[in-house]
């Protein structure tokens, strides 16, 4: 199997059990529903949409909404929250540096955490870029390297086997600077923002255990260092101590960056 591929047959399998997070990232989808400024009868993708909730939201809002993502059982997530919700979004299992649409499909193009684990930005952006009408929106929110979850995937990075060569470090997408460069001229009136989601838990270890269960990282990493007990506890000890750096209060705070543009 090509090394690319690979790499996103993992992403795959281990981003499954995402849906345990989805209470936890549905605020944030309202936040960048309005940020992205979704308005009734707009063609929107959300790119990584996982189980629905930013697509959701702007289905809420009258848009006609396609879901994008490449793990299958996250779809299915999505699709019975949409039952639930009873609102009617397009689902469609595919990969974001390969997007399975006409070019200038789409009014707007969003995506919540998702675009940024594309292991290529060049291609991610490129892809979105074609699928978006020119004058339609580009907006979305990414996690910060020097904040909590950025710093929480540099760590787990450090005990991981190097990517394949080619494949950017997903927290990239969270420095302005880096943003503004790949996005270059092919937009106009780039702006950010910052938002906080807030993430309920007992203790630091509490919410280890539970992201271990869920966070697809995490969870390759856990079962990677299963015959390594030491190798293990070492890790859960230094993240442990990184979240206990964010922990007030009974809630963990992940702040993140938003940002939204204009295709030429």
């Amino acid at each position: 199997m090509d090394p690319l591929d690979e790499y996103k047959a993992a992403q795959r399998k281990s981003w499954a059990h995402f849906a345990s997070f989805e209470m936890l990232t549905t605020p944030p989808a309202g936040r960048l529903t309005a940020f992205a400024g979704i308005q009734r009868g707009q063609r929107v993708l959300d790119v990584g949409c996982g189980t629905g909730v930013v697509a959701l939201t702007a289905a809420r809002k009258g848009a006609d909404v396609t879901g994008l993502d490449l793990t299958p059982e996250l779809l299915e997530r999505a699709a019975s929250n949409a039952v639930t919700a009873g609102v009617k979004v397009t689902w469609q299992e595919g990969d974001a540096e390969k997007l399975p649409f006409a070019d200038r499909t789409f009014d707007a193009v969003v995506s919540q955490f998702g675009h940024m684990f594309a292991p290529r930005p060049e291609v991610a952006i490129a892809e979105m870029l074609r699928v978006l009408r020119p004058g339609g929106t580009l907006a979305f929110a990414t996690w910060p390297p020097d904040l909590f979850t950025g710093r929480m995937f540099v760590l787990v990075a450090s005990y991981l086997p190097p990517p394949p060569e080619g494949v950017s470090p997903p927290v990239q997408w969270g420095v302005p600077a880096i943003v503004r460069e790949r996005l270059g001229a092919k937009v106009e009136k780039l702006v950010f923002d910052t938002g906080t989601m807030f993430s309920p838990a007992l203790s630091p270890q509490h919410f280890r255990d539970f992201s271990e269960r869920g966070a697809g990282p995490l969870i390759r990493l856990v079962a990677m260092l299963g015959d390594e007990p030491r190798k293990l506890a070492k890790f859960r000890s230094e993240y442990d101590a990184l979240v206990a750096e964010y922990f007030t209060d009974n809630t963990v705070r992940q702040d993140y960056l938003l940002a939204r543009a204009i295709r030429t």
